[in-house]
């Protein structure tokens, strides 16, 4: 049987987000407090290609984003957009693999992603 899922990211788990970030060719997120435009912010820190500021995540408490692009001015969206993309699926194999389920991966023309996590039985 087959389910189609739409996913909300909050990002709370930082060996899935680490996945991301190597997935992604990024440095790892290091835990700490980062300066924004306007302010600061804690959590887990990872700065995007072409961002002034870096994105901190908010993994210990509701999973939230604070960053601070100038809407698309100080770093374009879509590297913000690769990498929730990227912690998700890293997110579903981690969760699958815990489970004892394979999953495998396939690219599509839009740019998502489709998983299929394979169940025994």
């Amino acid at each position: 049987m087959s389910h189609v899922v739409t996913i909300q990211t909050r990002v709370k788990d930082p060996a899935a987000l680490a996945e991301a970030c190597r997935r992604l060719g990024l440095a790892e997120p290091v835990n700490g407090k980062a300066s924004l435009y306007a302010g600061e912010a804690v959590g887990l820190v990872v700065q995007l290609p072409g961002w002034t500021y870096p994105v901190v995540f908010d993994a210990a408490g509701g999973g939230e984003a604070r960053y601070d692009n100038f809407g698309g001015s100080w770093g374009e969206q879509k590297e913000l957009d690769r990498l929730l993309q990227a912690y998700a699926i890293e997110k579903v194999r981690i969760e699958a693999r815990r489970s004892g389920h394979a999953v495998t991966e396939q690219p599509l023309p839009d740019g998502s992603v489709k998983l299929l996590v394979r169940t025994s039985g």
